[in-house]
């Protein structure tokens, strides 16, 4: 099966086509993470986008029913080096190709991912197409041009959760007995909302002995506090913040009145509501190695990150605010913390999958959080 990546600005990738047999649209960014594909196709962060994987080998593991991040892929497609029709790991339950196709999501394989790479980040991420049933580049590049831009759209709305959930700790049917760990018995209740929320980060709440009662992204701050919880969390999510013009009013309506932590679209809102400016990345954060350094202390933590947007560093009001981490990389804002009110919020995934561990300190911080406002 033949198939051609068509962008905005003209350029043409042509390959072959494997997953669902059909066409896709979305913006083109990239993931500079080694492992975890799974945990990226299935991470609603990825909605309406088109994900161009930098790690040459892509399904060579397979997927199971474990590793999702969300009940579906939430990618629109996949672009990568190589991709292995048969899959060598004894937790693969599915080879990624059967899975993609299940879920109806193009892929396109055997083109030069490094020089993509190249080009989108020196022209920064723009609009594409990913097609197995049109042959003409030049219809296709005419699509990406028509595609609605991520500016200004509101996808928050369009991933979250229907209708309100208790999380229900879940044990990896796939791990064996001796290696399982129980989980503390919850003491804490946690309210958390939903605009694309990752599994790993309401497992990583459970760990902390929190009870995780999950709802829609529109919730209002009146039925929130009705719950009585002892905290809020403020999930990661796809999209442009600027448009949740609801959220950024909750969340101004909780603040000092329950413990609050956010990530990554979670910590764009706080900024957001509290005074401050987002602006776009030319190319974003993907990845699982990025460099973050504390500001109090100077240590630097490796972290997951998977966003367009980010909070400006200039528009921070500093007498309310605090800046708590910093992006070695281009020096932007990944951390903020209220100066006399329960809340603080990472732009970067603390839960990572994929990805590494080094800030799994800061779901212990939320919990002494909680604690200490219950005294």
């Amino acid at each position: 099966m033949q198939a051609i990546l068509a962008l905005e600005d003209g350029r043409i990738f042509r390959g072959e086509g494997y997953g669902a047999k059909g066409e896709c649209y979305g913006e083109v960014v990239f993931n500079t993470s080694l492992t975890g594909y799974q945990e990226i196709f299935t991470d609603p962060s990825y909605a309406g986008q088109i994900v161009v994987l930098t790690n040459p080998q892509i399904g060579n593991y397979g997927t199971n029913s474990a590793d999702n991040e969300a009940n579906k892929p939430y990618i629109e497609g996949l672009v990568t080096r190589e991709f292995s029709p048969i899959s060598s790991n004894w937790r693969s339950q599915q080879v990624a190709d059967e899975y993609l196709e299940r879920f109806n999501v193009p892929v396109i394989s055997e083109i030069d991912t490094r020089a993509l790479v190249r080009h989108l980040r020196n022209n920064g991420v723009m609009r594409g197409v990913i097609s197995s049933i049109e042959t003409d580049p030049e219809v296709l590049v005419q699509k990406a041009r028509s595609i609605r831009k991520m500016d200004g759209t509101d996808l928050a709305s369009v991933v979250t959760t229907k209708t309100r959930y208790e999380w229900e700790p879940e044990v990896d049917p796939l791990e064996s007995e001796e290696n399982a760990v129980g989980l503390p018995r919850p003491d804490l209740h946690v309210v958390a909302y939903d605009y694309g929320i990752k599994r790993n980060i309401l497992r990583m709440l459970s760990k902390e002995g929190c009870r995780v009662t999950v709802v829609p992204a529109q919730t209002s701050a009146e039925d929130v506090l009705a719950m009585n919880p002892d905290g809020v969390f403020l999930s990661n999510g796809p999209g442009d913040p600027e448009p949740l013009a609801y959220a950024q009013e909750t969340i101004r309506q909780l603040a000092g009145k329950k413990p609050i932590f956010g990530i990554c679209l979670g910590h764009q809102l706080i900024g957001l509501a509290l005074g401050g400016k987002t602006f776009k990345l030319k190319f974003g954060h993907h990845g699982g190695n990025h460099p973050v350094q504390q500001t109090e202390t100077g240590k630097v933590e490796i972290t997951s990150q998977n966003h367009n947007y980010a909070v400006d560093a200039a528009s921070i009001n500093q007498e309310e605010l605090e800046l708590t981490h910093v992006n070695l990389n281009d020096n932007t804002v990944e951390g903020l913390r209220h100066k006399s009110l329960p809340l603080f919020s990472v732009q970067y995934h603390p839960e990572a999958s994929p990805g590494p561990h080094d800030s799994h300190y800061l779901f212990r911080d939320f919990r002494k959080m909680m604690e200490d406002f219950k005294r």
